[in-house]
């Protein structure tokens, strides 16, 4: 059985690593996206575009050591976090950040044009407080990540705050705005509006827990499972741990909550719309 987790970290300075992996495959993962932390947990500056650009070549060497030294199959996502653009903006001012910030994004996107990544992110707004124009120029930033993706026609991994119906339909209207594919615009850390999320053109990625995966497979089977799982040796298990997407897909298919096809197309078919990537053997 194919088991993806759409938005998972690894951090070989800070965290378990490969351990990490090795549990999600213990677990009955098979596949992994795993997802850009930031410059400053790889061990880079992160106050330059080549800072960022550096991290991001760091982290596809890790998911090729993924892929080289456990059984599981991993792929990048590459960006630049918004909390690394707020830190930017704060230290070295708006235009500095953003321009550094653009020149490290237009990089990500010739990682995925050769291959080395299927997506740029996470990318998107801080899911804390900011001043103003450090708002307003994250939603910038999002719209201009999209529009990268749409030249690469590859994904795009969005951060954010917490989402409501509201603002799902703001990030719609962004979406036709720019006129990136609506199945290219994943929502990382998604609440369970699967219904809502499709009519706007999103692609949610659930964390998944018990409460949010019952709610969403109520409303179809149109989205992601992740963990979004940290891998920070101060913090175990943070957000949930590595073991979780596996063992509650296989819970939800034992108890009823989830048909083979369910399953089949959460891990399967959706990861094929979203990235293109043909996951069977």
């Amino acid at each position: 059985m194919i088991i993806l987790d759409n938005h998972f970290h690894v951090d070989p300075n800070n965290g378990i690593f490969l351990e990490a992996v090795k549990q999600f495959y213990r677990a009955g993962g098979t596949h992994l996206v795993v997802v850009y932390k930031s410059a400053h947990d790889y061990g880079f500056p992160g106050v330059r575009a080549e800072d960022f650009m550096k991290a991001m070549d760091f982290h596809v060497k890790l998911v090729e050591k993924i892929n080289s030294e456990t059984k599981v199959k991993a792929f990048a996502v590459v960006g630049v976090h918004p909390a690394e653009f707020d830190y930017l903006a704060r230290n070295k001012g708006l235009e500095y950040a953003k321009n550094e910030v653009m020149k490290a994004l237009e990089y990500a996107q010739k990682l995925c044009l050769e291959g080395k990544a299927i997506g740029i992110g996470e990318v998107g707004r801080p899911h804390y407080e900011v001043p103003q124009e450090i708002w307003e120029a994250s939603i910038e930033l999002m719209k201009y990540s999209m529009a990268l993706a749409k030249d690469a026609d590859c994904a795009v991994q969005l951060h954010t705050e917490s989402f409501d119906e509201e603002k799902f339909r703001e990030l719609g209207r962004y979406i036709k705005e720019v006129g990136i594919k609506p199945y290219r615009v994943v929502k990382h850390f998604s609440p369970p509006l699967v219904k809502v999320a499709k009519e706007v053109g999103v692609f949610p990625s659930i964390i998944a827990s018990r409460k949010n995966i019952e709610e969403a497979i109520k409303q179809g089977n149109r989205f992601l499972m992740e963990t979004d799982y940290i891998d920070d040796k101060k913090r175990p298990g943070a957000v949930l741990g590595p073991k979780t997407v596996p063992r509650r897909t296989k819970e939800f298919l034992q108890k009823g909550l989830f048909t083979e096809g369910d399953v089949y197309m959460i891990h399967v078919e959706n990861p094929r719309e979203v990235y293109g990537l043909e996951l069977e053997d």
